[in-house]
């Protein structure tokens, strides 16, 4: 399939949507975690904003339509991953890894420090996934505030405890 990525545009933003839920219904597999499968996805007003930081890509097709998207923000000097979402009938087909090595491209670019997110350890497409690409678990001890908090709201919104990690991907690595 012919993909190509691009800096998210405001008329991408209601199409991110649909990514969004299709890419969930792969957590239906997932005991524990089907319920995600049906969770609202990132409000269309959240997307505008990073749309406009330029921290939004899509992945497009020949067509120009997206299949995949991954957005992003800034945080002091690193660049954090809130979305990384690819239509669930073409997931395993590199169109993540291109999104995430474009963010990585750009934390290099613009001389931030790192990556950064949070994800399902023992999902495949997740924590498995990211340290294929040269992310790195950060130990409990050493997360930082920012990303300490996000696990927290995390849990408190339904994930199961110690589900969880936070990653990092530090500039000049390898990916």
């Amino acid at each position: 399939m012919f993909t190509t990525v691009r800096v998210a545009v405001p008329e991408d933003a209601s199409r991110l949507l649909s990514i969004e839920r299709s890419a969930a219904q792969a957590f239906r597999a997932f005991e524990g975690l089907s319920w995600l499968a049906d969770s609202p996805p990132m409000p269309v007003e959240r997307h505008l904003e990073l749309i406009e930081r330029s921290t939004c890509w899509v992945a497009i097709d020949a067509e120009n339509r997206p299949q995949g998207f991954l957005s992003a923000d800034i945080y002091g000097r690193d660049l954090h991953i809130h979305e990384l979402s690819v239509r669930h009938t073409l997931q395993g087909q590199g169109i993540g890894r291109q999104l995430v090595q474009t963010a990585q491209a750009y934390v290099e670019l613009n001389e931030l420090h790192a990556l950064t997110l949070t994800t399902f350890k023992d999902v495949p497409w997740n924590a498995p996934f990211y340290a294929r690409l040269g992310f790195q678990i950060e130990s409990d001890q050493y997360v930082n505030e920012r990303l300490s908090t996000l696990l927290n709201e995390e849990y408190e919104h339904g994930f199961p405890v110690g589900s969880r990690c936070a990653m990092v991907w530090r500039a000049g690595e390898q990916f």
